[in-house]
């Protein structure tokens, strides 16, 4: 019984990437331009499940060459926006787009001028309306039986934010040399060390 529930989180999931793959299109083209274009950092922001794929996706994005921070949208209104500036470029990430903390932030972004890609379930949530280029990351449904524990949504999340941080990664022509330098420590660390040996 345990490995037929498995199996079938798991092939949920793989339909929902399925129908990422499907739908990929200008608008990831217009997110990847904006963000190699931002002369300054790009700052990811969620709360809750989407909170934590964000710090993910700025985690990735800063250790392959683009860089980003993760802003908590509860902690936004209370004083982090202090860390946005004008050169920016911000990814907001709620499924619903409809989250209140997400919603919170985007008035403050649009005031400052800063380019908002959003990346939500529903086209026609309030975030996509609201956002400069929108991403579309609509599953047909959860891998949990009740249809409810944020899954194959968040799979989607992280993975659209990996072909967005290695697709800027790849154009950027950034090289294991680059990689090293933001990542000295770790096995990973250790192996590069030895293979590139006395970079500067």
């Amino acid at each position: 019984m345990g490995l037929q529930i498995g199996k079938q989180v798991i092939q949920t999931e793989i339909q929902a990437l399925n129908l990422l793959l499907e739908g990929l299109g200008d608008s990831f083209e217009s997110a990847v331009e904006t963000l190699k274009s931002c002369k300054g950092k790009i700052v990811v922001t969620g709360v809750g499940k989407s909170g934590i794929i964000g710090q993910k996706i700025a985690a990735t994005l800063s250790s392959t060459g683009s860089p980003a921070v993760f802003m908590h949208a509860s902690e936004a209104v209370h004083g982090d926006l202090g860390l946005v500036t004008e050169e920016d470029v911000s990814i907001i990430i709620s499924y619903s787009g409809e989250t209140a903390e997400a919603l919170n932030v985007v008035q403050p972004m649009k005031e400052r001028g800063i380019t908002i890609i959003a990346m939500t379930g529903r086209p026609e949530s309030t975030l996509a309306g609201e956002s400069d280029i929108h991403l579309d990351i609509s599953v047909r449904r959860e891998a949990d039986p009740l249809n409810l524990a944020p899954t194959s949504s968040t799979t989607a999340m992280l993975v659209l934010g990996d072909a967005l941080a290695i697709t800027l990664s790849v154009e950027r022509e950034f090289t294991r040399e680059n990689f090293y330098r933001f990542h000295p420590g770790g096995n990973l660390g250790k192996e590069l060390k030895s293979e590139v040996g006395g970079v500067k």
